[in-house]
């Protein structure tokens, strides 16, 4: 399929009342409205395809570059063109979700976790601490420096309070995360939720809520699931 055939199907595809939770979740327009689920109807006709995933992202429609994320080639993909999808991540589903899932499957997925989380651009910030996420979710623990992430951890309680929401809601992500994928780390992320206690974000009035730590991994634990690896990053 070419952009153009995809780009006319996902706008008769899509519905006004997704349109509108898109946007109050925080998607700027052009939007056209459509589901993930039905996207993935659309991957399945298109299937892996770098040159159809770099088209949709450059579209600027939303549920199009979520669609470019879903159908890329993250091992092909240059530093550059994922630092370019970075700077252009118009709603938090792709600064959160679609940038760091092919970040943390990319070639470059250390460097630009690391990079990222010191960006003095929120949106950036919010997106390496996304990746580390993701790369924890996927990657074995064998590749990971355990000094690391400790001191990873042990920086977000002198700086989340000052940080942007989306950047307080991915820091308690990321300790979740890493007390979730990592054996070694659970007891020191139980440590650091203990010290932050509730994270306060604004969501914009929707739905979503913010996971304790604490909470979340003691359900994990009691689901016999700590050090639990995913075969993606994508969902």
């Amino acid at each position: 399929m070419t952009v153009e055939e995809v780009l006319t199907e996902m706008e008769k595809m899509g519905s006004e009342s997704t349109r509108k939770t898109y946007i109050k979740h925080g998607a700027k327009p052009p939007v056209f409205g459509v589901k993930v689920q039905d996207m993935k109807l659309i991957k399945k006709k298109t299937r892996n395809d770098l040159k159809l995933s770099l088209e949709l992202y450059d579209s600027g429609v939303f549920d199009a570059m979520y669609l470019a994320g879903l159908i890329s080639k993250p091992k092909e993909m240059a530093k550059a063109q994922i630092q370019s999808w970075a700077g252009r991540a118009i709603f938090y589903w792709l600064s959160e979700y679609i940038v760091p899932w092919v970040a943390s499957e990319s070639n470059y997925s250390f460097e630009l976790a690391r990079e990222w989380i010191n960006s003095d651009n929120p949106t950036i910030v919010s997106s390496g601490w996304s990746t580390w996420s993701s790369m924890l979710m996927i990657k074995p623990n064998t590749e990971f420096d355990l000094i690391e992430l400790t001191k990873l951890m042990e920086s977000i309680p002198g700086t989340i309070q000052q940080s942007p929401d989306r950047v307080r809601y991915t820091m308690n992500g990321f300790v979740i995360t890493a007390g979730s994928s990592v054996p070694e780390l659970f007891d020191k992320a139980k440590e650091i939720g203990k010290k932050l206690g509730k994270v306060s974000v604004d969501l914009n009035g929707t739905a979503c809520k913010v996971p304790s730590i604490e909470e979340y991994l003691d359900k994990v634990k009691s689901m016999n699931r700590i050090g639990h690896k995913k075969k993606t990053a994508f969902c």
